[in-house]
């Protein structure tokens, strides 16, 4: 349902505006003279009156409570400390010392569908304010802040630009990501007390460690039960989010970009605008969240609606070790098992024959590749596949032809170089010399090559960053350099895709895909760690937008054995793909490969536009999760033990999002249908004919789950007969 005002939507006679879409409200009271409270955000309310809308504030305004010295304001779409509220304010900084406590009036209020925007001025503080609301036709909430410097004379230093929603007493759980290299986005938990809960990145980027996204919930909500409220942050630099409580009870969650010192100064009739925070409700647990912006992404008109093709990557093939021989045959091998993009990873440029030199100098290295990638190029494109490139364009090696003709193109706060991370250093692309030259050899390669995928890697942190010569902080700039950068790009080659890669999984969000179309969520590709970073990545993004790839049989960053069916069965509901050296495989084992790949083929249609179901199963050692189509009629499910269970078996597992009222034939689905252990003692279902079941007995009662050695899954098939 598309987002719509309420019956009458001019604020001047009705002083509130209703906003709802797919299940989810937003009420704005607009009665004072101020920014605007918001009496609701969450369930849908229906069809309401004005006077019942506003009934909202009256049996919920706070009473006076002895020892609170003054009423404390309703929480709005921007704290103000100047209107009391005691909390983190929404809006700090200063005109060299003054002017540090604004107190906004509104001055207008625009209501078009489902967007609002309010604009407001404090004429003491000489600044002017614009507040956007819009509530998305999946139920997402997005929501920004502009602020003008209106002063004549005095330069504006702002510190912190913070939208804010806020949640009610019932959400007492918080829920974030945090991580590390190779092990990305690990979930935690915790009560949301009192007091202030800050998450601040501080990377350039947004980093292993990201929040992803911050929840806050009624108690034990899962991935299918409770309330969620949830924030996302659109931005790919450094950021701040965070949950607070008062000691009144009031509680909001709230996001925006984390400026650095000096860092946005804005000269007399200047204007800052903060990145989108994506506000997600859900009253049916993490699924409901997902589910609306999987739905958004989707939407999107450059969403990529071509089947999601399969990828071979060179990497843990080759590594540096290019050769065209050895090329050429991994493509045939590859264009054999059914591969349908063939991506040539880092090693193909001038001096890159180890990750210490060469970044920076993007021409294709003469002394490996005498007549160009040609030979490799027309090779791939003979077998029908499409041909990708690895390229790190916002990264400069010290030992490189360009850091020694132009050493002022890397960061640097002034003085001093940052030292190297990874032999690496920043190229400063906020300098119209280095942009030109990047966009120039990007432009270059992908015209000559017809290269229609890159694989946009970053590395290293962006520390000690500054701008020459002066050494200002160059953060927020240089964010704003690569995406346009990337948009040109686009521009200049439409069709071109582009993955993005930060050391794995460390750039991933909303702001980097407004420009992308994949993302690379961990240079680990461990099944077992998969299955947890593939999990929890698609809190935020559907599956066609997550790369994951079948690796060797012993991993490459942590050593674990898996066998074939547990590494494709856990790649494959994400955009699957191959980084393994098939010259090295078997015969055999390179068909039972092209048995997966033929199966997501078959499969990635309903994959990648299904309805994603994570099962909250009690035996931790269990993991299920599927795709559901929309319309029902089919669904595919995986049993992953990650673990051995304290009973024999882990029991019954509630398949959800069926319909209750159809009957399905429930069988296990080759080549995901044999695992050791599972010959020894499977349900009555794991048969080629399996059995019907209705849909409401699949999720009251479930199915049994098979014996399953640790590190080991079956892939289960639902078709609904009647």
């Amino acid at each position: 349902m598309t987002a719509t005002p309420s019956t009458n939507p001019d604020p001047a006679t009705d002083g509130v505006v209703h906003l709802t879409a797919a299940g989810v409200s937003l009420v704005l009271d607009l009665r004072g003279p101020g920014l605007p409270a918001v009496l609701h955000w969450g369930a849908e309310l229906g069809d309401l009156p004005p006077e019942e809308l506003l009934a909202l504030d009256r049996v919920a305004t706070m009473p006076e409570v002895a020892g609170v010295f003054g009423p404390v304001p309703r929480p709005g779409l921007l704290a103000e400390h100047g209107a009391g509220w005691p909390g983190t304010p929404g809006l700090t900084g200063h005109h060299q010392g003054r002017d540090w406590s604004p107190l906004f009036a509104r001055e207008s209020v625009d209501v078009e569908g489902g967007t609002v925007r309010i604009k407001a001025a404090d004429p003491t503080a000489r600044l002017g304010l614009l507040l956007e609301a819009e509530l998305t036709d999946s139920g997402l909430l997005r929501l920004r802040a502009t602020v003008r410097n209106d002063h004549a004379d005095l330069p504006y230093s702002l510190d912190a630009l913070l939208p804010s929603l806020p949640v009610p007493g019932t959400a007492t759980e918080l829920f974030d990501l945090t991580g590390r290299w190779c092990r990305e986005r690990s979930p935690q938990r915790q009560p949301f007390t009192v007091g202030t809960r800050m998450r601040e990145a501080r990377r350039g980027r947004t980093g292993h460690d990201a929040s992803l996204l911050l929840a806050a919930g009624t108690e034990g909500f899962g991935f299918g039960s409770g309330e969620v409220w949830a924030l996302h942050l659109a931005w790919s630099g450094n950021h701040r989010l965070l949950a607070e409580r008062l000691a009144t009870g009031q509680a909001v969650l709230a996001a925006g970009e984390l400026l650095l010192p000096g860092e946005m100064v804005l000269a007399p009739g200047e204007q800052y605008t903060s990145p989108w925070v994506y506000g997600s409700y859900s009253g049916q647990g993490l699924d409901g969240v997902s589910a609306r912006f999987h739905d958004h992404l989707r939407e999107r008109p450059a969403h990529p609606r071509e089947p999601r093709p399969v990828v071979l990557n060179t990497w843990e093939a080759v590594y540096f070790d290019h050769d065209l021989a050895k090329l050429t045959e991994l493509a045939d091998l590859a264009a054999e098992v059914g591969v349908e993009r063939f991506v040539l990873d880092d090693g193909w440029f001038r001096h890159r024959r180890h990750d210490r030199a060469g970044l920076g100098d993007w021409y294709v290295d003469e002394t490996v590749w005498p007549k160009g990638l040609h030979p490799l190029v027309d090779h791939v494109r003979g077998l029908g596949m499409e041909f990708g490139l690895w390229v790190e364009p916002e990264m400069i090696n010290p030992d490189s032809d360009l850091a020694r003709a132009h050493p002022e193109w890397i960061l640097a706060t002034g003085g001093r170089r940052p030292d190297d991370i990874r032999s690496q250093q920043v190229l400063d692309l906020t300098h119209t010399g280095a942009y030109d030259y990047i966009l120039d050899r990007l432009d270059a390669l992908v015209g000559e090559y017809r290269v229609g995928y890159l694989k946009w890697d970053h590395n290293r942190d962006l520390i000690d960053a500054g701008h020459h010569p002066g050494g200002e902080p160059a953060v927020h700039r240089q964010t704003l350099a690569v995406y346009a950068l990337m948009d040109e790009l686009r521009r200049r080659h439409p069709g071109l895709e582009i993955e993005t890669c930060a050391s794995g999984g460390g750039r991933i969000d909303l702001g980097i895909l407004e420009r992308t179309d994949r993302v690379w969520a961990s240079d680990c590709i461990d099944a077992l760690e998969r299955q947890a970073i593939n999990r929890w990545t698609g809190l935020l993004l559907p599956p066609e937008l997550v790369g994951s790839h079948v690796g060797d049989d012993r991993s490459h960053t942590t050593s674990r054995t898996h066998d074939l069916a547990f590494r494709a069965g856990t790649a494959l509901f994400q955009h699957f793909g191959v980084e393994w050296d098939l010259a090295r495989k078997s015969r055999a084992e390179r068909a039972e490969l092209a048995r997966w790949v033929a199966l997501y083929k078959q499969l990635r249609g309903l994959l990648h536009s299904g309805r994603t179901v994570r099962i909250d199963h009690p035996d931790p050692a269990l993991w299920a999760h599927g795709v559901v189509a929309h319309d029902r009629s089919e669904a595919v499910f995986a049993l992953a033990a990650v673990a051995t269970p304290v009973t024999s078996l882990p029991g019954l597992v509630r398949l959800r999002g069926l319909d209750p009222d159809a009957v399905y034939r429930v069988r296990p689905l080759p080549p995901g249908d044999t695992a050791p252990g599972v010959d020894r003692a499977h349900p009555a279902w794991m048969t080629p004919q399996g059995v019907t079941v209705r849909g409401s007995v699949l999720e009251r009662v479930g199915v049994q789950a098979p014996n399953l050695h640790p590190e080991q899954l079956v892939m289960v098939h639902l078709t609904r007969e009647i």
